[in-house]
């Protein structure tokens, strides 16, 4: 089954960029962006339009592809896949298996064989 391209477009706007670079440094936080918009410096609505503007993903669509493109290497580095689920922040790989799919393709253990 052939993989999709997981190229994953970064923010350019200060207040998006800085949602973007806090989420990569904690991939286990799950704050709605609400949340992280007033940590920004920014309304709730700002970052929203920013993250599809400039990604061309909405901000949990763009959250999912960042934690499976960080994910891609861990079993490589011989990682189960729940340590891997843990790790990039969903609660069971029963979450993680279809945002793996939805994003490469193929499930995880299809794609690591």
């Amino acid at each position: 089954m052939p993989a999709r391209d997981i190229g994953l477009t970064w923010p350019t706007d200060p207040r998006a960029r800085t949602v973007a670079e806090s989420l990569l440094a904690d991939l286990t936080d799950s704050r709605p962006l609400a949340d992280w918009s007033r940590s920004a410096g920014a309304g709730a609505r700002t970052p929203a339009r920013l993250f599809v503007a400039e990604t061309g993903h909405g901000f949990g669509r763009w959250r999912e592809r960042l934690r499976v493109q960080e994910a891609m290497p861990l079993p490589a580095q011989g990682r189960s896949v729940e340590s891997v689920t843990h790790r990039v922040g969903h609660a069971s790989s029963s979450a993680f298996m279809p945002a793996f799919r939805r994003t490469v393709g193929p499930s995880p253990g299809q794609f690591f064989r």
